[in-house]
């Protein structure tokens, strides 16, 4: 590759990135305002986020409620930790038909999953931990959180 292809290259990063960056930011940006906020044309940022869709880069865009407005105040992390350690490590697919389940994280450690949950108020929850360890044959440890100072901080591109 020539200084010059490997300038072009970090430059076309460099651009992509600031598309991500201005995405992060305000996720229903026009393509004409994204243009002008990266300094490109309409046509050329839609070309270039449709290229960072296909490499998976850009994975959709979403809306962010706040949990009480909807109904659901009470967030808590559930950590899996399974009874038995020759069982299969299958509890993802166990859980997936629990909506109050948010998000699913595989970890290193003591536990095997940690559970990210919303749900409307103690009892809830203690349902959910119910339905939790019967559906995955799991021990569970539960932290509830008081407050969240801040939540889904995007990434520094």
């Amino acid at each position: 590759m020539t200084d010059r292809n490997a300038a072009q290259s970090s430059e076309l990063e460099a651009t992509d990135r600031a598309i991500l960056r201005e995405l992060l930011r305000d996720g229903r940006c026009s393509f004409t305002d994204l243009g002008e906020r990266v300094g490109l044309s309409v046509s050329a940022v839609h070309q270039r986020v449709r290229r960072l869709e296909q490499r998976g880069a850009l994975r959709g865009y979403t809306a962010r409620v706040d949990g009480e407005q909807i109904g659901l105040p009470l967030t808590a992390f559930i950590s899996l930790t399974p009874i038995d350690p020759a069982a299969p490590d299958d509890y993802p697919q166990r859980l997936e038909h629990l909506p109050e389940i948010e998000s699913c994280f595989s970890v290193a450690g003591d536990e095997s999953y940690i559970l990210q949950v919303r749900v409307a108020s103690p009892l809830a929850l203690e349902d959910l931990l119910r339905q939790v360890r019967e559906s995955a044959k799991v021990s569970t440890r539960t932290t509830v959180v008081l407050s969240t100072p801040f939540e889904n901080r995007a990434p520094e591109l």
